[in-house]
Protein backbone atom coordinates (compact mmCIF):
# COMPACT_ATOMS: atom_id res chain seq x y z
CA UNK A 1 0.00 0.00 0.00
CA UNK A 2 1.57 3.44 -1.11
CA UNK A 3 1.76 6.02 2.16
CA UNK A 4 1.53 9.83 1.80
CA UNK A 5 2.22 12.07 4.38
CA UNK A 6 0.69 15.46 3.56
CA UNK A 7 2.71 19.02 3.75
CA UNK A 8 1.66 22.60 3.10
CA UNK A 9 4.34 25.13 2.74
CA UNK A 10 4.10 29.31 2.82
CA UNK A 11 1.00 30.11 4.25
CA UNK A 12 -1.07 30.87 6.16
CA UNK A 13 -3.02 32.72 3.94
CA UNK A 14 -6.86 34.06 5.18
CA UNK A 15 -8.22 33.22 1.65
CA UNK A 16 -7.09 29.32 1.56
CA UNK A 17 -5.88 28.24 4.76
CA UNK A 18 -9.11 27.72 6.67
CA UNK A 19 -10.56 25.82 3.73
CA UNK A 20 -7.59 23.49 4.22
CA UNK A 21 -8.20 23.48 7.46
CA UNK A 22 -12.11 22.73 7.11
CA UNK A 23 -11.35 19.64 4.49
CA UNK A 24 -8.32 18.19 6.88
CA UNK A 25 -11.20 18.12 9.77
CA UNK A 26 -13.44 16.51 7.98
CA UNK A 27 -11.68 13.81 6.51
CA UNK A 28 -9.43 13.59 10.05
CA UNK A 29 -6.15 14.15 8.70
CA UNK A 30 -3.48 15.90 10.42
CA UNK A 31 -0.36 17.60 8.65
CA UNK A 32 2.50 20.16 9.04
CA UNK A 33 2.43 23.25 7.56
CA UNK A 34 5.47 24.76 7.16
CA UNK A 35 4.91 28.82 8.13
CA UNK A 36 6.55 31.99 6.48
CA UNK A 37 7.64 33.44 9.65
CA UNK A 38 6.92 37.04 8.65
CA UNK A 39 3.65 36.10 8.08
CA UNK A 40 2.71 35.67 11.75
CA UNK A 41 3.43 39.23 12.24
CA UNK A 42 -0.04 39.60 11.06
CA UNK A 43 -2.77 38.79 13.92
CA UNK A 44 -4.76 36.98 11.40
CA UNK A 45 -2.50 34.85 9.89
CA UNK A 46 -0.91 34.21 13.47
CA UNK A 47 -4.33 33.42 14.53
CA UNK A 48 -4.91 31.04 11.85
CA UNK A 49 -1.52 29.51 12.92
CA UNK A 50 -2.84 28.94 16.30
CA UNK A 51 -5.67 26.98 14.95
CA UNK A 52 -4.09 24.71 12.70
CA UNK A 53 -1.94 23.25 15.95
CA UNK A 54 -5.39 23.39 17.91
CA UNK A 55 -6.71 21.20 15.70
CA UNK A 56 -3.68 19.20 15.78
CA UNK A 57 -1.61 20.20 13.27
CA UNK A 58 1.94 20.93 13.56
CA UNK A 59 3.97 23.58 12.91
CA UNK A 60 6.96 24.26 11.40
CA UNK A 61 9.62 27.00 10.61
CA UNK A 62 10.16 27.39 6.53
CA UNK A 63 12.45 30.58 7.31
CA UNK A 64 11.21 34.10 7.88
CA UNK A 65 11.00 36.16 4.65
CA UNK A 66 11.10 33.06 2.14
CA UNK A 67 13.33 34.94 0.05
CA UNK A 68 16.72 33.30 -0.78
CA UNK A 69 17.30 29.78 0.18
CA UNK A 70 19.49 30.00 3.37
CA UNK A 71 22.91 28.54 1.58
CA UNK A 72 23.19 31.12 -0.86
CA UNK A 73 22.55 34.14 1.17
CA UNK A 74 25.86 36.32 1.40
CA UNK A 75 25.02 37.25 5.36
CA UNK A 76 25.43 34.08 7.37
CA UNK A 77 23.74 35.39 10.00
CA UNK A 78 20.93 37.02 8.17
CA UNK A 79 20.66 33.34 7.36
CA UNK A 80 20.20 32.44 10.85
CA UNK A 81 18.34 35.32 12.24
CA UNK A 82 15.97 33.62 9.24
CA UNK A 83 15.18 31.32 11.56
CA UNK A 84 15.41 32.94 14.78
CA UNK A 85 13.05 35.01 14.46
CA UNK A 86 10.54 32.46 12.52
CA UNK A 87 11.19 29.96 15.73
CA UNK A 88 10.02 32.86 18.19
CA UNK A 89 6.75 33.03 16.55
CA UNK A 90 6.10 29.42 15.66
CA UNK A 91 6.36 28.91 19.68
CA UNK A 92 3.50 31.57 20.42
CA UNK A 93 1.07 29.28 18.45
CA UNK A 94 1.85 26.87 20.87
CA UNK A 95 3.98 24.39 19.07
CA UNK A 96 6.98 22.50 21.03
CA UNK A 97 8.43 20.36 18.24
CA UNK A 98 11.05 22.09 16.17
CA UNK A 99 10.54 21.35 12.27
CA UNK A 100 12.27 23.20 10.07
CA UNK A 101 11.78 22.86 6.14
CA UNK A 102 14.46 25.08 4.04
CA UNK A 103 13.36 27.23 1.07
CA UNK A 104 14.67 25.34 -2.46
CA UNK A 105 13.84 28.06 -5.00
CA UNK A 106 10.91 25.42 -6.88
CA UNK A 107 11.84 22.40 -4.92
CA UNK A 108 15.12 21.32 -5.98
CA UNK A 109 17.55 19.77 -3.23
CA UNK A 110 21.55 20.49 -3.14
CA UNK A 111 23.52 22.72 -1.44
CA UNK A 112 22.03 26.12 -1.79
CA UNK A 113 19.40 24.68 1.90
CA UNK A 114 21.76 25.11 4.26
CA UNK A 115 24.74 27.20 5.16
CA UNK A 116 26.97 25.79 7.97
CA UNK A 117 26.03 28.57 10.60
CA UNK A 118 22.55 27.57 10.31
CA UNK A 119 23.34 23.87 10.49
CA UNK A 120 24.92 24.51 14.19
CA UNK A 121 21.83 26.60 14.62
CA UNK A 122 20.06 23.22 13.96
CA UNK A 123 21.88 21.63 15.84
CA UNK A 124 21.70 23.47 19.15
CA UNK A 125 18.10 24.12 19.25
CA UNK A 126 17.56 20.27 18.45
CA UNK A 127 15.61 20.92 15.09
CA UNK A 128 14.35 18.06 12.75
CA UNK A 129 14.84 18.82 8.68
CA UNK A 130 12.04 17.73 6.90
CA UNK A 131 12.90 17.49 3.27
CA UNK A 132 10.66 16.43 0.73
CA UNK A 133 10.31 13.93 -2.24
CA UNK A 134 6.80 15.07 -4.07
CA UNK A 135 6.68 18.27 -6.03
CA UNK A 136 3.65 18.52 -8.03
CA UNK A 137 4.27 22.55 -8.71
CA UNK A 138 0.80 23.30 -7.22
CA UNK A 139 1.89 26.88 -7.02
CA UNK A 140 2.80 27.35 -10.85
CA UNK A 141 0.10 25.00 -12.35
CA UNK A 142 -2.97 25.43 -9.98
CA UNK A 143 -5.64 23.39 -12.41
CA UNK A 144 -2.68 20.61 -13.41
CA UNK A 145 -1.07 19.51 -9.85
CA UNK A 146 -3.00 17.12 -8.97
CA UNK A 147 -2.51 14.53 -12.08
CA UNK A 148 1.23 15.53 -11.55
CA UNK A 149 0.69 14.42 -7.52
CA UNK A 150 -1.21 11.25 -8.55
CA UNK A 151 1.73 10.03 -10.72
CA UNK A 152 4.30 11.28 -7.58
CA UNK A 153 2.51 8.97 -5.10
CA UNK A 154 2.43 5.63 -7.63
CA UNK A 155 6.06 6.14 -8.16
CA UNK A 156 7.20 5.06 -4.70
CA UNK A 157 6.17 3.93 -1.34
CA UNK A 158 6.16 6.67 0.99
CA UNK A 159 5.60 10.12 -0.42
CA UNK A 160 5.93 13.01 1.33
CA UNK A 161 4.24 16.18 -1.03
CA UNK A 162 4.41 19.73 -0.67
CA UNK A 163 1.21 21.63 -1.50
CA UNK A 164 1.19 25.52 -0.67
CA UNK A 165 -2.06 27.20 0.73
CA UNK A 166 -1.64 29.64 -0.83
CA UNK A 167 -4.31 32.14 -3.09
CA UNK A 168 -3.62 30.27 -6.79
CA UNK A 169 -7.05 28.64 -6.98
CA UNK A 170 -4.98 25.36 -6.63
CA UNK A 171 -6.24 24.44 -3.27
CA UNK A 172 -9.45 24.31 -4.81
CA UNK A 173 -8.94 20.77 -5.87
CA UNK A 174 -7.69 19.87 -2.61
CA UNK A 175 -10.82 17.63 -2.28
CA UNK A 176 -10.82 15.47 -5.49
CA UNK A 177 -7.04 15.36 -4.99
CA UNK A 178 -7.63 13.60 -1.31
CA UNK A 179 -10.86 11.80 -2.91
CA UNK A 180 -8.61 10.18 -5.17
CA UNK A 181 -5.72 9.38 -3.70
CA UNK A 182 -8.21 7.41 -1.27
CA UNK A 183 -10.01 5.43 -4.17
CA UNK A 184 -6.11 4.16 -5.17
CA UNK A 185 -5.95 2.89 -2.13
CA UNK A 186 -3.37 5.73 -0.84
CA UNK A 187 -2.69 5.38 3.15
CA UNK A 188 -2.47 8.90 4.63
CA UNK A 189 -0.32 9.23 7.49
CA UNK A 190 1.18 11.70 9.31
CA UNK A 191 4.73 10.55 9.66
CA UNK A 192 8.05 11.91 7.68
CA UNK A 193 9.47 9.50 5.36
CA UNK A 194 13.15 8.25 6.70
CA UNK A 195 14.91 9.41 3.79
CA UNK A 196 12.69 13.09 3.80
CA UNK A 197 14.89 13.87 7.80
CA UNK A 198 18.41 14.27 7.19
CA UNK A 199 18.47 15.59 10.57
CA UNK A 200 15.98 14.53 13.81
CA UNK A 201 15.87 16.40 16.75
CA UNK A 202 19.08 17.95 16.39
CA UNK A 203 21.01 14.69 15.94
CA UNK A 204 22.38 14.27 11.43
CA UNK A 205 20.41 11.35 9.89
CA UNK A 206 22.93 10.98 7.03
CA UNK A 207 25.77 13.47 6.17
CA UNK A 208 24.26 16.51 5.32
CA UNK A 209 27.24 17.68 2.94
CA UNK A 210 25.07 17.92 -0.33
CA UNK A 211 22.49 20.17 1.41
CA UNK A 212 25.09 22.49 3.07
CA UNK A 213 27.09 25.73 0.94
CA UNK A 214 30.59 25.95 1.46
CA UNK A 215 31.37 28.39 4.81
CA UNK A 216 30.81 31.97 4.80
Amino acid sequence: MKKLTLTFDNGPEPEVTPLVLDILARRGLLTTFFVVGQKLLDPERMELATRARKEGHRIGNHTFTHSTPLGQMEDAAAAVTELERTDELVARTGETEKLFRPFGGGGKLGPHLLNPQVVDFLHRNTYSCVLWNAIPRDWADPDGWVERALEQIASQDHTLIVLHDLPTGAMDHLDAFLDRAESAGVEFSSDFPEDCVPMAGGTDMVPLAPYVSEAA
